[in-house]
């Protein structure tokens, strides 16, 4: 018999989630009121020594590592439309140690590497604090830790043996939840950002060290073997080699466009919390939050005490496309809304300001891949699978070894060295998502047991994550 889920159990009135979202409007919070300094587009050619291609963390971060090994590199950024607009200023905000997507994920795919990869994600974490204190970066970084809270009973079993674990009555005096039982608080190993002041900060910094950002310059092909030549649409630029930080979008390099797909993630934000609603809820460690269901939610506080709620859903449209029109499913708003007040229903009354969408870049091992092209004047990385704002400085790391010839500690990983499974075209590639999705739907109803279709993921090394 399938059972209901936590969730399902604490519906809240229909009346509650409507009024909720009635005054919402389709905008992404962390962009709204930003001062941008606008960036020209590339027009007629010019050259340097490293061509970036996209303008999210992982461009972002690729410049500045590149001119903070090298303060003379000539280093050009390129931007189809504005620094952060895409995944990189729409995310919940949550950066994490993690380069694996997990504990769990780095386990069962690199378990020989994974104390090497728990350790380099740490001092990535910590190389992320220490850049936002030594260039003054406003980003609202918090390292307050991440909850992971179990809201069924099979969840507990997957915690209780950690370090951290906290019973119902402790994990309730962090965050007071009814859907609670347990929780596991890692403390160290994730920190809260402002994602859109995060983007535009960098591309501050990127700015002071002599970086050139051009925005609205759509890359169209690279040419050429040494110099290489970049083009768009109303200029070139000739370099010496170039890192590709395109992520969810078409890559510019055909062995790896069935590598992602692009699936959806939807969230939604609170008005301000008053005293006496933020009080019924504790929550003044401010920790991240996220259930252990395989179709999870995300939630933190946000500076002005709002709540960012996102997750559960992932659509996969078919073709693997990436369109504007797809960020507007109310479906998907009105079950967050349903979700969000099922978790606290001492909310109710509590409306949102905010709803919006964006694109990641999934790919069938759940983290980043990396890797070079063109006889190595070309480096990559994508795939970073919703775990990508701690993930891409290492990622601007590992692309820049690459590009130097050097064997480090980055480079010599398997997990860096391994290319994930292709998706199958279409139309098996949807065909085989919508079952991944509904298999793990029916997971979540069923105690967690895995049907067959999951654990033939599992036993191939694909897989598929909300």
């Amino acid at each position: 018999m399938q059972r209901t889920t936590a969730f399902e159990r604490g519906r809240p009135p229909a009346r509650t989630v409507t009024q909720a979202l009635a005054t919402s409007r389709p905008s992404v919070f962390w962009l709204d009121g930003l001062h941008r300094v606008d960036h020209r587009p590339l027009v007629g050619g010019r050259a340097a020594d490293l061509v970036v291609v996209g303008g999210g963390y992982a461009g972002l971060w690729t410049a500045i590592r590149a001119k903070e090994r090298d303060p003379s590199r000539q280093v050009v950024l390129l931007e189809a439309h504005e620094v952060g607009w895409a995944a990189s200023g729409r995310n919940g905000g949550f950066c994490e140690a993690s380069l694996t997507h997990g504990e769990e994920n780095g386990r069962q795919r690199w378990p020989d590497e994974l104390d090497q990869l728990d350790r380099l994600g740490r001092e990535n974490l910590d190389g992320i604090e220490e850049t936002v204190r030594r260039y003054g970066m406003d980003v609202e970084f918090e390292r307050t830790g991440q909850l992971s809270v179990a809201v069924e009973p099979h969840q507990l079993a997957w915690i209780e043996a950690d370090d951290g674990f906290l019973d119902r009555a402790a994990v309730r005096a962090e965050v007071n939840s009814p859907s609670y039982l347990g929780g596991l608080w890692s403390r160290h190993d994730a920190a809260l950002v402002n994602p859109g002041r995060l983007a535009l900060e960098l591309a501050r910094v990127a700015d002071e060290l002599g970086v050139v950002i051009h925005e609205h310059s759509e890359v169209q092909a690279i040419e050429g073997g040494g110099p290489v030549t970049v083009t768009t649409a109303r200029g070139w630029v000739k370099a010496r080699s170039v890192a590709l930080a395109t992520n969810v979008f078409r890559s510019l390099l055909r062995r790896n466009r069935l590598l992602t797909v692009p699936v959806y993630d939807y969230a939604i934000v609170t008005e301000p919390l008053e005293a006496a609603q933020l009080a019924s809820i504790g929550w003044s460690n401010r920790q991240g939050v996220a259930d252990l269901a395989n179709q999870f939610h995300y939630y933190r506080l946000t500076a002005d005490n709002r709540i960012l709620f996102g997750g559960y859903d992932a659509i996969y449209h078919y073709g693997g496309k990436v369109r504007a029109g797809y960020e507007e499913r109310p479906a998907s708003y009105r079950r967050l809304a349903e979700h969000f007040f099922a978790t606290f229903p001492q909310l109710d009354g509590l409306r949102f300001s905010h709803r919006w969408a964006g694109a990641i870049d999934t790919c069938t091992r759940f983290c980043a891949f990396y890797g070079l092209a063109r006889a190595g004047l070309v480096a990559y990385a994508a795939g970073f699978t919703g775990l990508g704002v701690g993930a891409t400085r290492f990622a601007a790391d590992v692309m820049l070894d690459l590009l130097a010839g050097e064997e480090t500690a980055r480079t010599s990983l398997r997990m860096v060295r391994e290319r994930p499974l292709p998706f199958p075209p279409e139309p098996a590639a949807a065909l085989g998502i919508a079952v991944t999705k509904w298999s793990l739907d029916r997971a979540d109803h069923n105690e967690g047991r895995r049907n067959a279709v999951l654990r033939s993921l599992d036993a191939l090394g694909l897989g598929f994550d909300s």
